[in-house]
């Protein structure tokens, strides 16, 4: 069924098909072309004046994500980056199943895992092409539907402040042409909550006899492929891009990188949308958002849904998650960061060409986590530095445009500190960089964990002697010690050794010195001028 949908998809798709809504990165597009062949062939039958991916159409080289059910273990064109250097601490009995554990949990194997769960729920009836579809995977954590509605008649979204109601539908209120199985979507209602599942929307799904139904009543009618996503946090960067993250993955699953969709924002209170981080949707769409309120008492039809992969769900990507000890490097992260990068335009200008090593020091000015002798810190490594590196001090707060931090970010080969959100940074940091989380406060995996995923190296503090906390620390709240709610004087020796070993690791990288001597080639086409 998946199959059938999915061909009936891309035949769609290519009839009307916008290659300027397209705007991948270079890399990616053999990736794209390998799961849209009958895309490759019309962008060669156009040629270069009308596809701007001709080049890499008539290129014979395949390369396929590794979800692709022909795309296995032992496919040479498979995108492979995993390293499990290290053990796996009782996980697993060989190297290999950990490799593969690794890329199961946090990689394009999550992708494969889930696309193997997804299955039909409402089928469509196959005399009738106006018919409606509904595809979930286990636990209804993702579902792709065609022409349903939802009527939002009874939400009164103008006397709610609850960001995630869950009793807006009634039966009748979302439905479609279809044969549904109500004993299967029952039975996968038992991870129902908020982030972590749509069953509490979806279980109220009602089978119609007529489709005309469907489009008679309708107050809108969405023809563009449509994303639906609650959001987490989002003013924290950590729990933010945990939504934009699955939501890439979304788009894994259904095979649609176009910038021309809706996305549908399902909030369920009066309030408005508002990010320090909103630029990062113009990665994913061209169109603006929709929020719920703007439905309120209306009957939508969609004809084509995607209710998108959810921030917490359990053993989700990458909140939740459990991770196993011993490995690094996903390209499912890589080319997260390569795909928001490209579309947001971020460019990386370096290795410097006078070898000088860029570093980052991230100054925190809030009220708990700040380093006590910062100056006495910058000034001891300013000192120290012997000409191999540059410090660039930056406080990422309200002040400062995301695009501007990201510009930052990227163009940063050692990023420091200390335990917050702003870390989450480093997922747009270069292959090269190191990330130094200066203190952990006791939360050892949380960036760890996720710098892993992304394929940079973790450096944290690792003398418990020579840091020195204000006091012991008290939860603001519950008046409990906790160690993320004071402030912290280091060792200025020590902090120097860190940052010797990071500037070594920088230097030695494969992928920096590659950078440096591409870099060296373009300097010397442009004169020896810094690009």
């Amino acid at each position: 069924m998946f199959r059938i949908s999915l061909l009936l998809s891309l035949y769609t798709l290519i009839q009307s098909y916008n290659w300027t809504q397209l705007n991948l990165p270079t890399e990616h597009v053999p990736y794209f072309f390998y799961n849209n062949p009958l895309l490759r062939s019309t962008c060669i039958n156009e040629g270069s004046v009308f596809c701007p991916y001709y080049e890499q159409a008539i290129d014979n080289s395949t390369k396929c994500w590794g979800y692709e059910s022909d795309c296995q273990m032992n496919n040479s064109n498979r995108s492979f980056l995993v390293q499990c250097p290290d053990d796996s601490r009782g996980w697993t009995t060989s190297k290999e199943k950990q490799i593969h554990e690794f890329w199961r949990q946090g990689d394009f194997g999550y992708i494969a895992e889930k696309r193997n769960e997804l299955r039909s729920f409402c089928t469509p009836i196959e005399s009738d092409h106006d018919s409606s579809s509904l595809e979930c995977v286990d636990h209804i954590r993702y579902c792709h539907a065609k022409n349903i509605y939802i009527d939002f008649k009874n939400i009164q979204i103008e006397k709610h402040y609850d960001r995630y109601r869950e009793d807006i539908l009634e039966q009748g209120d979302v439905g479609g042409k279809c044969t549904l199985n109500k004993d299967d979507l029952t039975k996968n209602g038992d991870q129902k909550s908020p982030l972590q599942s749509w069953y509490s929307e979806l279980r109220v799904f009602t089978p119609l006899n007529d489709s005309s139904l469907l489009t008679k009543k309708c107050d809108i009618i969405f023809d563009k492929p449509t994303y639906l996503i609650k959001l987490d946090s989002s003013n924290n960067m950590y729990h933010h891009f945990c939504d934009f993250i699955n939501f890439y993955v979304s788009q894994h699953m259904n095979n649609t990188f176009s910038l021309d969709i809706q996305i549908i924002l399902w909030d369920t209170s009066n309030s408005d949308y508002w990010s320090y981080f909103s630029d990062t949707w113009k990665a994913f769409s061209s169109n603006p958002l929709i929020h719920l309120k703007s439905l309120n008492r209306k009957r939508v039809c969609f004809k084509d849904a995607v209710f998108t992969f959810l921030a917490r769900m359990f053993f989700g990507l990458y909140y939740n998650m459990p991770l196993i000890p011993g490995c690094t490097n996903t390209n499912l992260f890589r080319s997260f960061q390569q795909y928001v990068l490209h579309r947001l335009n971020v460019k990386q200008y370096g290795p410097l060409k006078s070898n000088l090593i860029r570093i980052t020091l991230l100054n925190r000015t809030t009220q708990y986590r700040q380093i006590l002798n910062f100056n006495e810190i910058i000034q001891h490594l300013q000192a120290k530095s012997n000409n191999e590196y540059v410090i660039n001090v930056v406080d990422y707060n309200m002040n400062v445009p995301f695009l501007q931090q990201l510009n930052i970010t990227y163009n940063t080969d050692i990023f420091m500190g200390i335990h917050g959100a702003g870390l989450t940074h480093l997922l747009f940091l270069p292959d090269w960089a190191t990330i130094f989380e200066i203190y952990n406060c006791e939360d050892k995996d949380c960036y760890l964990d996720l710098a892993r995923l992304r394929g940079v190296k973790y450096f944290t503090w690792e003398n418990g002697d020579k840091v020195y906390p204000q006091d012991e620390g008290r939860h603001p709240t519950m008046g409990t010690p906790h160690k993320k709610f004071t402030n912290y004087a280091f060792d200025v020796n020590e902090f120097e050794r860190v940052v010797r070993k990071m500037v070594k690791y920088v230097k030695e990288h494969p992928a920096y010195r590659l950078a440096k001597r591409l870099k060296y080639k373009k300097l010397d086409e442009h004169k020896g001028e810094e690009l």
